[in-house]
């Protein structure tokens, strides 16, 4: 245990999956760790069976000192570089530098200085220096010789080159969809969407509904010379226009503002690394602006989830989304199922292959407090052209999961991604012997606004890359009528209205639950259903905050109505924004949990759990007749950052009273030391298959409890 490590003066910086921990001494002699080696090699004190501190020595299987090659990224490892000497003498690099979180910031932020007056020192040059609430790196251009003594110093993490998007630059081809309808007159009160992307050009569908373009930083420019912005807010403003061509008005969700984080070649920009710019990008747009969505369809698959963990660019986003209250969508990131000769296996081995190792989620779609969107076929890819065409193959039908989709788990095992929406999909041509996509293949992609609208105005785009500006377009939804809303309760309404789509469930039927929890998620958002309550459907919803170890108990009224006959359902979620730190063998600082409980009175409720406050990190279950058994079970969902599950009745339940009880705790994680008041948001939702009065029903009951 961590705290096993801390009575011996060392710190735990890093724990593999393979068990093995990275520890850190602010001294040189570790005498307290030798005085037991001493203790455990001497004499069995009389009377024991075994020796001294056999139970913590006899755990360890070897000891070691990180060495410089240990401290090679994966994108280095990648390009060859395997040893310290590796790096040549004469020969510049851009490299990132990470040092562990070893201390305080003001500790780390002092090496860093270091390091950077070393560097300069050797006619280096410094790029950047961020230095945050857990993550701290440098980025600097610097010879091999100058790089090699890095690699020695205790404190560097790792030396890696800088990461770079997954974005491709595709020519879309011309293709008719007949009369647009207009564009309804801009509403000031809408929700502002912010696209972290290559920019936003002055597309006619769009120039109205920008309320601004900035670049960070400014020398960027502010255009979208590589066009993959534009269709992101496309996406975001309105959905797939393709949905929309035969209504009497084009009507958006949102207002889009433009923030290029990305070069006109489709780079991440060398002078500035990811968490600077995205700490800079999204503190700046949320002061001047008072955005709460922000769209990020960029990722890294090169980088490898390092030692069981997020990157830093993920941590970045996590911190930012918790201090700042807002809501970051990102792209689950894609990947082609196969290539070479053995291309048919896209369409013979779906949807096995969106399991493999190599399809989990890339760098920043891990986060925890950021919502990860994996993609959904909006059909079979296929045009009237393709009817009698037997060289053309399918590999989805509409609400299948796409076959580029990436699945999880996300760090810690964390259900990830959180949602899935519409990106497309792929067809195999048996005749040119590749996967056909969007742009080539217009049917195959999510029709969006086109950065060069001057030659076409619209385009068809494949990838995650439109799933997740899908999602943050039916979050304005829900922001527009919930404006207060913070960001957990807006994730927990969408999390109450997700439902997997009956054509994902078919398709992946031959599968256990935690694998097909790992590819669609939390299943599609309705926005209509989490904005909204119905005569037969109530919402009840409440936001507040806990201290570690504590609990918190909501009465949740069952109108007689609700207890007859006929198919009903109740419906939890939770949604909670914990801290988080990326050099912690627990990456997530907070857990909490949520029971349902019925046919016992309050009292009874509040003592059962009181007296088992403090045991562990699981709830304490009561008698079986008490709890309602809600699905997914606590083994699936109370891992999770985004919980819901749900309890379908069909008998009658009067037996059970007028009244359930929702217990949610907060429990175990690494900031109990710290004092954290962790906030969350509950959303109860009650629906009934027969159309009865239920609102009106649990209106009245809730009006007399206040």
């Amino acid at each position: 245990m961590e705290e096993d490590w801390e009575g011996l003066g060392l710190t735990v910086l890093s724990t593999d999956e393979d068990n093995t921990l990275v520890l850190f001494s602010s001294t040189d002699d570790l005498q307290d760790f030798r005085t037991r080696l001493d203790e455990y090699e001497g004499p069995i004190p009389q009377g024991q069976r075994n020796r001294r501190y056999a139970g913590f020595i006899d755990r360890i299987g070897a000891i070691g000192t990180i060495e410089g090659r240990d401290r090679l990224g994966v994108l280095a490892r990648e390009e060859g570089f395997s040893e310290v000497q590796d790096f040549l003498d004469d020969t510049d690099y851009v490299v990132d530098i990470e040092l562990w979180e070893f201390g305080p910031q003001a500790a780390r932020r002092s090496l860093g200085e270091e390091i950077v007056e070393w560097v300069e020192s050797q006619n280096g040059e410094l790029y950047d220096h961020y230095c945050g609430p857990s993550i701290s790196i440098i980025r600097v251009r610097a010879s091999g010789q100058t790089i090699r003594p890095i690699l020695a110093i205790p404190q560097v993490a790792f030396v890696d080159f800088p990461p770079q998007p997954d974005i491709q630059m595709e020519r879309p081809e011309a293709f008719a969809v007949g009369d647009m309808p207009p564009v309804s007159p801009p509403e000031v009160e809408l929700p502002v969407v912010a696209i972290l992307d290559s920019g936003v050009n002055d597309n006619p569908l769009l120039e109205d509904r920008i309320v601004a373009r900035e670049a960070f930083p400014a020398e960027l420019g502010e255009a979208d010379i590589f066009g993959h912005g534009t269709a992101v807010a496309g996406v975001a403003c309105y959905g797939d226009l393709r949905n929309h061509l035969d209504q009497p008005e084009l009507v958006p969700a949102a207002r889009i503002i433009s923030a290029k984080v990305v070069t006109d070649q489709g780079q991440f920009f060398e002078r500035r690394t990811l968490p600077t710019q995205m700490r800079t990008t999204i503190e700046r747009v949320r002061e001047a602006y008072g955005c709460k969505l922000f769209v990020i369809s960029l990722g890294d698959p090169r980088a490898r989830f390092e030692r069981g963990r997020v990157g830093p660019w993920a941590a970045t986003l996590d911190e930012l989304a918790r201090e700042l209250d807002v809501l970051i969508f990102v792209s689950a990131g894609n990947r082609d199922p196969r290539g070479g000769t053995s291309l048919e296996q896209g369409v013979t081995q779906y949807p096995g292959y969106l399991l493999e190792n190599a399809n989990r989620v890339c760098e920043p779609a891990g986060a925890v407090n950021a919502l990860t969107v994996g993609s959904l076929a909006h059909s079979n890819g296929l045009g009237p052209e393709h009817e009698f065409d037997v060289h053309i193959q399918r590999i989805t039908e509409p609400d299948e999961p796409s076959p580029f989709s990436r699945s999880g788990p996300g760090a810690g095992g964390i259900k990830k991604p959180d949602f899935v929406d519409y990106g497309g999909t792929l067809v195999f041509d048996a005749v040119a012997r590749r996967l056909q996509r969007a742009p080539h293949l217009a049917n195959a992609g999510i029709l969006t606004t086109n950065a060069d609208f001057q030659r076409q105005l619209l385009v068809s785009k494949t990838g995650t890359s439109f799933s997740a500006p899908h999602l943050a377009h039916k979050a304005a939804q829900i922001l527009r009528y919930h404006p207060d809303a913070s960001a957990n309760l807006i994730k927990a309404f969408m999390a109450s209205s997700a439902r997997v789509p009956e054509a994902t469930q078919r398709r992946l039927g031959g599968m256990i639950d935690a694998e097909r929890d790992q590819i669609h998620g939390n299943g599609v958002v309705n926005p209509a259903t989490a904005t909204f309550s119905d005569d037969h459907r109530v919402v009840l919803y409440a936001e507040d905050a806990l201290g570690m170890d504590q609990f918190a108990v909501y009465q949740v009224p069952i109108p007689a109505e609700f207890q007859g006959n006929g198919p009903r359902w109740i419906h939890v979620s939770l949604a909670f924004d914990p801290p988080v730190r990326r050099t912690r063998a627990e990456y997530v600082g907070t857990r909490m949990n949520f029971r349902l409980i019925r046919g016992c009175t309050a009292d009874q409720v509040f003592e059962h759990f009181r007296s088992h406050t403090g045991e562990d990190t699981e709830a304490p279950e009561m008698a079986g007749r008490f709890n309602c058994g809600l699905s997914p079970g606590p083994q699936r969902r109370d891992r999770n950052t985004l919980q819901t599950a749900s309890v379908k009745f069909t008998q009658d339940t009067a037996q059970y009273g007028a009244d359930y009880f929702l217990v949610v705790r907060c429990v175990g994680g690494w900031a109990a030391d710290q004092e954290v008041r962790q906030r969350y948001a509950i959303v109860v939702e009650l629906e009934h298959e027969t159309p009865i009065e239920l609102y009106a029903r649990v209106q009245q009951r809730v009006r007399i409890r206040v």
